[in-house]
């Protein structure tokens, strides 16, 4: 098979394979930044590769990675084996997609949930606006908060992240200005799969008066979900709906739908369409909540489907989005 021979040139540390019939004439490989494992944000990257390549006959492989030696191995390895479409999910592939794209200039390359200036003409991008749902989740918190203090454990302090921080602390705000905002890091080796150092950080954070605390730590959140159980305060998620990991204490969930944005941006490529760039927010479908969600909400689990009242405020500042009524400045371009 292609997929073992690479393995063996390059010496990926993981790489696992998904395919169609091994007679397709198109390749699609997704290349993980991390391991998958419990991550809700890369479980969507596989998905969205494997409806892709079952939407337009293709083969598909997904290529993990522990390393940053091995993302880079990873997409080298991605394009000898021959790929057409490279998805590479997240900010760490930025620098190695724009020194590996010129020299491969068969390969279309499709950067999900970040983007680079000057790009090479066979670099795509799909990028969300988080910022909107984040603001959603605050106006809950809002709404919602007894102690009039909220926070935000983020995974890393970089301009990206603070869509979902600043987002939050906005939305928020926007009910009761005097409310103060908490916002604390997990850092580490391994920012976006620590659940131990997410729990501490959101467990400190209750402890100085937070009641209502988003956890935007991917793989991390599950410390959250158990300190909020634990300690019996309440948090909102992100990525996909972990409301009955935790019942009672997860409020609503951020949703962002990034399988279904990889397969639109790959039949864009595949139509031949030249410098993608798409963002998805609100209005477009590529972030939600489940409060917005009509159908999901009532057997979603989430303590959201209790206030009717907090559902019916968040529906109205969604549509007042949507249509620009209510216009939000992007977090990550204000730092």
């Amino acid at each position: 098979m292609r997929f073992w021979k690479a393995f063996l040139t390059v010496g990926m540390g993981v790489a696992l394979c998904a395919s169609t019939a091994s007679a397709a004439d198109k390749l699609f490989v997704y290349v993980s930044p991390d391991p998958i494992g419990v991550n809700a944000f890369l479980q969507m990257g596989k998905t969205g590769i494997e409806a892709a390549g079952k939407e337009y006959g293709a083969d598909v492989r997904t290529y993990e990675s522990r390393t940053a030696a091995e993302r880079v191995e990873n997409v080298n390895a991605a394009v000898n084996e021959g790929a057409d479409i490279v998805v590479l999910l997240g900010f760490e592939f930025n620098d190695i997609v724009r020194e590996v794209a010129p020299t491969a200039p068969d390969t279309q390359f499709l950067i999900v949930d970040q983007c680079i200036d000057d790009r090479p003409e066979n670099v795509h991008c799909a990028v969300f606006r988080e910022y909107e749902a984040s603001y959603l989740l605050g106006v809950e918190a809002g709404l919602l908060t007894e102690t009039k203090r909220v926070g935000v454990v983020g995974a890393l302090d970089i301009p990206f992240l603070h869509r979902h921080t600043e987002g939050f602390a906005e939305g928020a705000k926007s009910i009761s200005p005097d409310i103060e905002v908490d916002v604390r890091w997990v850092g580490g080796e391994n920012p976006f799969s620590d659940p131990v150092r997410a729990k501490e950080q959101a467990v400190a954070m209750h402890a100085a008066g937070a009641d209502y605390i988003l956890g935007a730590t991917a793989g991390g959140d599950f410390g959250i979900y158990e300190a909020a159980k634990e300690k019996d305060f309440q948090v909102f998620g992100v990525d996909v709906n972990h409301c009955p990991i935790a019942p009672g204490n997860i409020v609503d969930i951020m949703l962002k739908h990034v399988d279904a944005a990889m397969l639109q941006a790959i039949g864009s490529i595949l139509e031949g369409k030249k410098d993608i760039m798409m963002s998805l927010g609100l209005k477009e479908g590529g972030m939600s909540t489940l409060a917005l969600e009509e159908e999901q909400l009532a057997d979603s689990q989430c303590v959201v489907a209790e206030h009717p009242d907090v559902v019916e405020k968040v529906r109205s500042v969604a549509a007042d989005i949507k249509n620009g009524t209510l216009k939000l400045k992007d977090p990550m371009f204000a730092q």
